[in-house]
């Protein structure tokens, strides 16, 4: 990479999967990248839900639900790495004193655009109170993109990006996830050959 260039930051971004990404934990995956820097870029898939409800995942940690809202809402397979580690994907729950911005969960990773990635127990047991944030998105596992990996995929236009629209990932239903976020970009599935081709 020439010095003149700035490295891009896809943080706050979705990555879609080109259909030529066959990769089974990637193939037609919606990724919400909560970090992109020049050491590598880590991210949640929002679009393969697991078999877990989010009931049977509370069950398996020994806390309730109380959340009605919740409880039959899907665990998402959020990438291939750490697969027995609970990512939750939040709107911002700041503690309630104004002069801070920290966050009221002890392993929270805000993200520049609007969300929060909490790794602890206490956002779970805050949810199984009735209380926590309202929208969340709790994955099982997460994607990670060690320094270059990514930019080197989009190079080989494994990967669309655009921005990230909040409402893909908490207001459109599963099946719908991957060609919504292709219609961020004004493309739908079909306009996508998953083969470089010659007229």
């Amino acid at each position: 990479m020439s010095s003149d260039s700035a490295p891009i930051n896809l943080t706050h971004h979705f990555l879609i999967a080109m259909p030529g990404l066959e990769d089974e934990s990637f193939a037609r995956s919606v990724v919400y990248l909560c970090e992109h820097s020049e050491r590598g870029a880590l991210g949640l898939i929002i679009n393969k839900p697991s078999d877990i409800t989010l009931k049977g995942l509370f069950d398996k940690v020994d806390l309730s639900l109380r959340r009605e809202d919740l409880r039959a809402e899907p665990v998402f397979q959020g990438g291939p790495v750490q697969t027995e580690r609970g990512f939750v994907l939040h709107e911002p729950m700041l503690m309630n004193r104004a002069e801070t911005d920290e966050s009221a969960y002890a392993s929270t990773m805000t993200i520049p655009g609007g969300l929060e990635m909490t790794t602890s127990k206490d956002v779970l047991e805050a949810l199984s109170t009735g209380a926590g944030p309202r929208r969340v998105l709790i994955t099982l596992g997460y994607s990670s993109w060690g320094e270059g990996q990514l930019e080197s995929e989009l190079a080989e236009n494994a990967w669309l990006t655009v921005a990230a629209d909040l409402s893909v990932i908490f207001d459109t239903p599963v099946p719908q996830r991957y060609d919504k976020a292709l219609a961020l970009l004004g493309l739908q599935a079909w306009m996508l050959s998953p083969d470089v081709g010659h007229a």
